[in-house]
């Protein structure tokens, strides 16, 4: 059965598993109706895109599901903005490219309104009082009811924060069994080693203290986008540990490698980029498994993680 968190001033009730479509360009009509059916049926009630997605036409995918008759108002939908490339790579948080780039999702997903918009990378030179402006008029006008962001460190999301009236609901970063950095330093305070290395400023522990939703993705691969670890012949120890939790639960080692995420204790969702359907039901599983402290932690080390 799927667990839910609760998210944004709206208090909307969101799974704790969430559907996301970066790769749905691969599919035809039938297998993303397919998919989506799927994930919905499972308890899945939350998607996942970007305007950046194969520069847009993700978006245009899901919104011609919609126009099929998927109904628009089943999901909780949120998408991201910030990343430009026109072919240079940047980033754009200025008012004008905010608005223009969401008034450019609601066309591309056939909707009026995002349930929640993401600024996808930090742009070093934003103006939190620019996007304030950028973000008032998107919700005045009903556009958008929920912000957030994706992979900011504590000291960006206050320093965006001090410039906004809207509380940000959601950090999307990455993390997996086999990407674990946020975890890492944490365990290796004080210590003369590369695991000791802080990269992001304690975000996990800053999300928790500040209430806001943290949404993991790249949840089963290592590396950035390096390749699934399940079944890879490069982490044998982790797989056999993953195997052998999920034949004692009667699940898969996908579901186990998921509930590993959402053990941690702060409000957790796994963003899963999965375009199988069969995978979708594997994966919401992961809310039926119940893990140890001691097999927690005994698949973070299988993992290759030392503890001191």
């Amino acid at each position: 059965m799927m667990n839910y968190v609760e998210i944004g001033h709206s208090k909307s009730q969101v799974s704790q598993i969430v559907l996301g479509l970066m790769r749905i360009p691969q599919l035809d009509e039938q297998g993303l109706d397919s998919l989506l059916l799927t994930a919905l049926d499972a308890g899945i009630n939350m998607l996942d895109i970007a305007d950046i997605y194969s520069r847009g036409r993700a978006e245009e995918l899901l919104g011609q599901a919609f126009a099929r008759g998927m109904k628009r108002e089943d999901f909780y939908l949120q998408s991201k903005c910030g990343i430009v490339k026109d072919p240079l790579n940047y980033f754009d948080f200025s008012k004008e490219h905010i608005i223009k780039a969401v008034e450019g999702s609601l066309k591309r997903l056939k909707t009026d309104h995002l349930d929640c918009l993401l600024l996808h990378r930090p742009d070093a030179l934003m103006e939190p009082e620019e996007v304030q402006e950028a973000f008032a008029q998107l919700y005045e006008q009903g556009k958008v009811l929920d912000f957030g962001v994706s992979n900011f460190n504590p000291a960006q999301i206050d320093l965006l924060q001090s410039g906004l009236k809207f509380k940000l609901c959601a950090n999307q970063v990455q993390l997996s069994l086999c990407h674990t950095p946020m975890l890492d330093h944490g365990f290796n305070v004080n210590l003369f080693n590369e695991a000791a290395v802080g990269r992001d400023g304690g975000v996990l522990e800053y999300c928790r203290l500040h209430d806001i939703v943290i949404q993991a993705w790249s949840v089963l691969q290592h590396g950035f986008f390096g390749g699934v670890f399940i079944g890879s012949p490069a982490y044998v120890p982790l797989n056999a540990v993953l195997e052998r939790i999920a034949t004692e639960q009667g699940v898969t080692p996908t579901a186990v490698a998921l509930s590993w995420i959402l053990r941690y204790p702060g409000s957790m969702q796994a963003v899963i980029g999965t375009t199988r359907p069969q995978r979708v039901l594997e994966s919401v599983r992961a809310c039926e498994v119940s893990l140890s402290r001691r097999e927690w932690y005994e698949l973070y080390t299988a993992a290759g993680n030392k503890l001191p």
